[in-house]
């Protein structure tokens, strides 16, 4: 019986610290991703007229707004996975259970081009580290639209994160998320001149998230969890015997060089559909950019 008494108070000396850790980790997690650290704002005036909305409407494609949340903007379950937690991609509407009623304009910019949603949190699935760059003239016209799209009922629900997602997301890749990694003094400016130019070029890949598929180096997200198999894009990878007419119809028509369909973001894929209204200049200037790189080996999975 006293060897079982040690045993015991062995355990509990062991097990004791352990859980008061796992707990000082989660409520720390959680404090992390319910807190963003303060940024300064850059806020613009959103468009309203003809031109401008239609610009918006043009970048909510291209920069896979309606990817995430829905054709018409009614948001969509980003994540539901146990026991990690929940995540909505939100309704951006202005209908029930949309933020688009409560959001003014320096709430958009904070959320796009700074990560940090209007009650403080830090978003963890929204690119802003990638936005950034929008130039405060295409802020203008994206803002404008979101705010114009007719209103759709869809409540979501609030994000909730569960242990052990509260350390994975709050402790674990908390120095990873957009809001920890983006330069926020130097948000704001407006775009670079719509050009056939490497300058631009790199401008459309930013706001366009390419980086999301392909990794930051655009030499592919091959073998990387939960994210986007995006080849290798630069002359390293698959495109190095493209032309720039192989790579035109690529994007705009998801037919490759070889004849293969690929698949849309719907079935895992590329968001093609989404890139066929792309204009001659901004092909040439992503290609263009993609000319500008290093060619790189395909990143290690």
């Amino acid at each position: 019986m006293k060897t079982l008494k040690w045993v015991a108070i062995i355990l509990v000396i062991m097990i004791v610290p352990l859980v008061i850790a796992i707990a000082g980790l989660h409520f720390a997690g959680q404090q992390r991703l319910n807190k963003a650290p303060d940024v300064a704002l850059a806020t613009v005036s959103p468009a309203t007229d003809e031109a401008g909305l239609e610009r918006g409407q043009y970048l909510a494609s291209i920069s896979g707004c309606t990817s995430c949340h829905g054709e018409d903007l009614r948001g969509e379950v980003f994540i539901d996975e146990a026991p990690i937690g929940y995540v909505p991609a939100p309704n951006l509407t202005s209908g029930a259970g949309g933020i688009g009623a409560t959001y003014t304009d320096a709430d958009w910019e904070s959320a796009i081009r700074h990560g940090v949603a209007a009650d403080g949190r830090m978003m963890v699935t929204m690119p802003a580290d990638h936005y950034a760059h929008y130039g405060d003239d295409d802020l203008a016209a994206l803002i404008g639209y979101l705010k114009s799209v007719p209103p759709v009922d869809n409540d979501l629900g609030p994000r909730r994160i569960q242990f052990p997602g509260t350390v994975i997301f709050g402790v674990l890749a908390h120095t990873s998320w957009p809001v920890n990694v983006i330069d926020h003094a130097s948000v704001g400016g407006n775009a670079p001149e719509a050009a056939p130019s490497a300058e631009y070029g790199a401008y459309m890949v930013s706001i366009m998230s390419c980086q999301s598929c392909h990794a930051e180096n655009l030499a592919g997200n091959y073998g990387q969890l939960d994210t986007p198999q995006g080849p290798n894009i630069t002359l390293g990878g698959e495109v190095a015997d493209w032309s720039e007419e192989d790579f035109a119809r690529t994007l705009r028509t998801g037919t490759t060089p070889d004849g293969e369909l690929l698949k849309t973001t719907a079935e895992g894929g590329m968001p093609w559909p989404q890139y066929a209204g792309l204009s001659d200049t901004e092909v040439q200037a992503l290609w263009a950019y993609i000319n500008s790189l290093e060619p790189l080996p395909n990143n290690t999975p």
